[in-house]
C-alpha cells in the first residue's frame, strides 16, 4: 500500500512533544522524529523524539542519533515514520530542502513516512480559538517521489488520536512545560539529560 492511500494519526504525547519543542526554541529552527507502526491502512505515530536546534545537521549528528533512535525502538517493535519540522520564522510556511532531504532519507527505511511541519498560524490561532485541529501539517511523497501537502480535509487522512490533545497542549503551554523538554543537542552536550524525556508528562 502506497502512502497515497494510508491515514496518519497521531498520539497525544507524541504531538505535544514536538510542539513543546518548537516552544522551547522559538527562534531556531527545530526537528524531530516519528515513532510508530503501520496497522491496517493507519500510520499510528506514537511517539516521538526530538533532534536538534542549535542547527540541523545532516550527517553526522543526524546518522548517530537515527541509529540510537532506531535501536532503542525497534526492540519496542516501532519503527522511525517519519519527521518532524519548524521553520526558524514564524512567517515561514513552506517545506524547505533540508527537511525534504531528512524526509527521503527516512523514506528510503519506510517508505510510507510523512513530514509534519509546524503551522504557526493554526498555533497562534489556537491560543485564541481552542480548535481541535492539529496545527501542524502532513506532507507525503506522491508517485514521482516528491513531497505533497495534504489538504486537511483530505478524507480525514491526518488526525490526532484524541480529541483533547489540543486542551491538554494550551495547558503544558501555559504552565511552561516546554522549559522541561531534551532534544539530542542537550543530551550531546549533557549526557545526563534523557532524549526519551521520561518524566516529561508526569
Amino acid at each position: 500500500m502506497g502512502s497515497n492511500d494510508l491515514k496518519y494519526e497521531v498520539s497525544q504525547n507524541a504531538y505535544i512533544k514536538l510542539v513543546l519543542h518548537s516552544l522551547k526554541h522559538p527562534t531556531s529552527a527545530v526537528n524531530g522524529v516519528l515513532i510508530g507502526r503501520i496497522s491496517n491502512d493507519t500510520v499510528e505515530i506514537t511517539d516521538a523524539v526530538p533532534l536538534f536546534h542549535s542547527q540541523i545537521p545532516l550527517l553526522p549528528q543526524l546518522e548517530i542519533s537515527l541509529i540510537l533512535i532506531e535501536e532503542y525502538f525497534s526492540a519496542k517493535g516501532l519503527n522511525i515514520v517519519g519527521y518532524f519540522h519548524a521553520n526558524e520564522r514564524s512567517d515561514e510556511f513552506e517545506l524547505g530542502g533540508v527537511a525534504k532531504n531528512i524526509g527521503d532519507h527516512i523514506s528510503r527505511y519506510f517508505p510510507q513516512a510523512a513530514i509534519l511541519l509546524l503551522d504557526n498560524k493554526k498555533l497562534e490561532a489556537l491560543k485564541k480559538s481552542k480548535s481541535s485541529g492539529a496545527v501542524t501539517q502532513l506532507y507525503v511523497r506522491d508517485a514521482s517521489k516528491n513531497w505533497k501537502l495534504v489538504q486537511s480535509d483530505a478524507n480525514n487522512r491526518f488526525s490526532l488520536k484524541e480529541p483533547s490533545a489540543n486542551l491538554m497542549l494550551l495547558d503544558y503551554i501555559s504552565s511552561e512545560k516546554y522549559r522541561d523538554i531534551v532534544d539530542f543537542d542537550d543530551h550531546l552536550d549533557d549526557i545526563s539529560k534523557d532524549w526519551l524525556n521520561p518524566g516529561l508528562f508526569n
